[in-house]
Order: structure tokens, then sequence, then C-alpha cells
């Protein structure tokens, strides 16, 4: 087939063929589970998901019950793949030194009731949290986002701090078979099938928040096709792309210097 003759097809074989490119050109990521996890602490970190110490971010393992997470006082910007812990679902550690944010106890149960999930970020990102006070749900209305549209469940009263079984237990049942969860007065939650797609979908959700505030303070915000949202979602949220994606937050944020200690250095 000559260049010209793709003018001819139509859009369902155009985004089939270049769905096959791109499986081709790109390979799988070569970071460890415990890298990724390291690397998408920093680039939350540098996306505006910084709150402090609040916050979780768990990796699922091969061990059934067993997951990586980042140490109680260290903050995104300080975890490094050294320092992660490895716990089981009633959070003891198993590896590492430290103690484990007791909210984690929300991620078991996650973990529990979504076998597909095997990475989970919890943030209070500043513009999320701030649709969270207004009590309304995020509003995907921009191709960008797409990636979660019809794909975010939401809660409108806050449950109180994750650290019971009664929030935990709550929160799964809330996420349903979402993706992401928008807790009013709280902050947001991803679900991701891997690192990368969680990532992906944290930065999304935050980006969508901060453009939800604005676009509301000007006027009426328009809804999307659902049928092009839907379409739209599928095209984005492909394992491929969300490596893609990872790989470049994970270049822009190691060009940062105070991101050098992320990741062990190279034998």
């Amino acid at each position: 087939m000559t260049p010209s003759d793709t003018f001819q097809l139509d859009k369902a074989t155009l985004v089939a063929q270049s769905t096959h490119r791109m499986d081709r050109q790109f390979q799988d990521s070569a970071y460890s589970l415990r890298q990724k996890l390291a690397l998408t602490c920093r680039i939350l970190f540098d996306n505006g998901h910084d709150s402090g110490l609040a916050g979780q971010i768990t990796g699922r393992t091969d061990v059934p019950g067993k997951f990586y997470t980042q140490q109680l006082g260290l903050g995104f910007d300080e975890i490094t793949e050294d320092n992660l812990l490895l716990v089981d679902e009633d959070l003891n550690v198993l590896e590492g030194d430290g103690m484990p944010n007791p909210a984690n106890r929300f991620h078991s149960w996650v973990y529990r009731a979504r076998p597909d999930v095997n990475c989970i970020i919890h943030t209070h990102a500043v513009h999320t949290a701030a649709l969270g006070m207004l009590e309304q749900p995020l509003i995907v209305s921009h191709m960008d986002n797409c990636v979660l549209y019809d794909d975010v469940a939401f809660v409108a009263k806050w449950p109180g701090i994750p650290v019971g079984n009664e929030e935990g237990e709550f929160i799964a049942g809330a996420l349903g078979s979402k993706r992401a969860l928008l807790l009013s007065h709280h902050g947001l939650l991803i679900a991701g099938s891997t690192v990368e797609e969680a990532c992906v979908l944290a930065i999304a959700f935050e980006r969508a928040a901060r453009m939800q505030l604005l676009a509301s303070g000007a006027g009426t915000i328009q809804p999307i096709d659902p049928a092009l949202g839907a379409e739209a979602h599928n095209w984005v949220l492909r394992p491929k792309r969300n490596t893609i994606a990872f790989e470049y937050y994970a270049r822009r944020s190691l060009k940062n210097a105070r991101n050098a200690d992320c990741l062990r250095p190279a034998p």
C-alpha cells in the first residue's frame, strides 16, 4: 500500500493500523515494579500531587496478599526503589525499615475486591481536593481527559479517615468496577491494572479537575458525545500507550536533579 492509499481507508481501519504499528514500534517498560513505584512517586510530586505526608501508592506483587508501598514519614519526593516496604494485607512489614501508612488498609480491601487491580494511587492533589470541597463529581469534557471517560465513581459525603475496615469496605464498594474514584472532602483514588496505567490516570485526574474549575468559572461546561468519549477512552487507555506516556513522564522527572537518587545506580 502506498501512502496515498490510506486516504481511502475508514477510521476503524486506520485506528487498527495505528494500534498494530504502535505495538510493534514500542517495547514494554524495562523498569522493575519497585522502580516504577518510586518513579511514580516522583512523577506525582512533580505534577501537583504533593500534600505533605498524605497519600499512598501500592503495587501488588506476584505473591498473593503482598504489595509494596512507601514508608510513613517520607514524602513522594523522597521515595526511592530502596526505601519501599514490602507488606502483607494486614500491613505487617515483611521487608524494609519503618512502617506503612495505616490508611493503606483500604488498599487491601480494594485488592481483595478487584483481582484486576495491580496498583493503587491515592493523593490529595489540590485541584481534586478543591473540587471535592464543592461536592461535585469530576466532569470529563475534553479529549485529553477522556482516558477517564465514564470511569470515575463519586462519593459525595466524606466517610472519615480511611484507617478502619469500615472505610476500606466502603471505599472498595464505592469504586465498584471503575478505575477511579473522587472522594469529596478528601482526594482521588486510582485503581490501575499496571503502575503505568495508574500513573497516567492520576495525572489525568488532577488535570481534569483543574480544567473543570477553570471552565466552570467562565461558564457552563458542555458535555461531549458519549460515543466519542468512549471511543477516545478506549483509544488512549491501551497498555502500550500507557507505557509510552509513563516512560516520558519518567524521563522528564529524572532530568530534575532532585530526583537523581530515585533509582539505584546501574552497576
